[in-house]
């Protein structure tokens, strides 16, 4: 009778632990999903950003390419202003490690 409930209990558990790990998965791909529509996100408003300021000073007449370079080189600078936060929260947890 104890063998047959232990049975029953470690059955329970190991189904719990397979649909925790579905879960996970699912966690960790929503949170790829969610990274990469922040990315998305943040191109879109660098393009918009650049566009304005350059319709905002302009005449009528733009040349699409100077813009283009514009919001490349905007994109560029977000990206390393990212990683350059990134390397400081880095720094901050290796020197609370150490």
């Amino acid at each position: 009778q104890n063998e047959k409930e232990l049975q029953d209990v470690v059955k329970q558990q190991e189904e719990k632990m397979l649909q925790l790990i579905d879960k996970s998965g699912e966690v960790t791909r929503l949170k790829g999903e969610v990274s990469q529509l922040k990315r998305s996100l943040q191109r879109a408003e660098t393009e918009a950003k650049v566009l304005w300021e350059e319709m905002r000073g302009q005449e009528p007449k733009v040349d699409a390419t100077y813009v283009q370079e514009r919001v490349l080189l905007r994109q560029e600078v977000d990206k390393l202003r990212l990683l350059l936060l990134e390397k400081e929260d880095e720094n901050l947890l290796l020197s609370d490690k150490y």
